[in-house]
């Protein structure tokens, strides 16, 4: 991972915070052959005993899956807003360009879970994305018949994060009048492009 002072924040909590917002995720490991293999879920974090947790879910019988249950080791990625920045923003313009991005990175070991944890995660899981506690759409709404029947084709993961690094990188390092210019091609561009303005904007908050 690209690391320097300028594109780092000094404490957990924005770390943490990004993570939520940004929650679906790719998890990454090592097949049995040795070749990389990813899948992308929405996770959620808890807390235990000072110690960060990642729960989700994922289909049974997966490449992943396979690779999960032998190499407990996983990398996961979880990624915000991004855009190219063009060096014509800078002075001299003939230099290199660059990408502005969010990103966390969180190493942990994964092991999975009973059903009965599973039950409980798809609980949690409904109630936080759905935010309505009258929504038809959460688990304890389903017939009984039904979740378990889907309750079969998946299985309850969760990852002990051991170390979380980060890059928040949003022209920190450049001069207030070239992060103005960069800000202004951003928020007249595609929608890609506005909402990375809206993340450089509270990024750059942030740092003063």
């Amino acid at each position: 991972m690209y690391k320097t002072p300028y594109f780092s924040t000094g404490g957990n909590e924005e770390v943490i915070a990004f993570m939520k917002e940004n929650a679906f995720a790719t998890i990454c490991g090592v097949g049995q052959d040795g070749f990389p293999v990813a899948t992308q879920i929405p996770l959620m974090l808890e807390f235990r005993e000072e110690k960060l947790f990642l729960q989700g879910h994922i289909m049974r019988k997966q490449s992943h899956t396979n690779a999960f249950e032998n190499h407990q080791q996983v990398l996961v990625l979880f990624n915000g807003p991004h855009a190219y920045i063009s060096a014509r923003h800078y002075t001299p313009q003939n230099t290199a360009s660059t990408w502005n991005y969010s990103t966390v990175q969180a190493k942990g070991i994964i092991s999975f879970l009973d059903n009965q944890a599973l039950f409980q995660h798809l609980n949690k899981l409904t109630e936080y994305f759905e935010n309505n506690s009258l929504s038809p759409s959460l688990v304890h709404h389903m017939q009984d018949a039904y979740v378990q029947s889907n309750m079969m084709a998946i299985e309850a993961v969760e990852i002990e994060v051991q170390a979380l690094e980060h890059v928040f990188k949003w022209s920190q390092n450049k001069p207030v009048e070239t992060q103005d210019t960069i800000l202004q091609t951003l928020q007249q561009g595609s929608l890609h492009q506005q909402l990375a303005a809206e993340e450089m904007i509270r990024r750059l908050k942030k740092n003063k």
